[in-house]
């Protein structure tokens, strides 16, 4: 079973910046496709980020494309996503997963692994 920690939530004006983490123990991340998903309060869960770390792999939503970075540390343990340029539209709850699938995936669908969450606040 592979646990996922993510961390780095908070809350932050609009056009700051903050850095999440998605850990576990072990290299397995570096093996696996790792997604951030966002779920606000009242809509659907929706994927943000992708990468697979064997091969750099990465995919962004047209919403963060330019304000997000995804990255993996080269232990393979740690996926983190960059936020820059922060609105409140995206607050939200922050939930990174993880499957062992050929290529990067913004569909919920294709993760069996889900960590706990971590809060977004983006104040106007």
């Amino acid at each position: 079973q592979l646990q996922l920690v993510e961390s780095g939530g908070a809350l932050v004006q609009a056009g700051g910046s903050l850095r999440l983490s998605c850990a576990t123990s072990g290299d397995f991340l570096r093996y696996y496709r790792v997604g951030w998903f966002r779920q606000a309060p009242g809509k659907d869960r929706e994927g943000v980020s992708s990468i697979r770390i064997i091969d750099g792999a990465t995919l962004y939503s047209d919403a963060v494309e330019g304000r997000f970075t995804i990255s993996g540390d080269t232990a393979g343990s740690t996926v983190y996503l960059e936020m820059n340029s922060l609105k409140p539209e995206d607050t939200a709850v922050y939930y990174c997963a993880a499957n062992p699938g050929p290529y990067a995936s913004l569909n919920g669908n294709d993760y069996n692994f889900w960590g706990q969450g971590t809060q977004v606040s983006v104040s106007s």
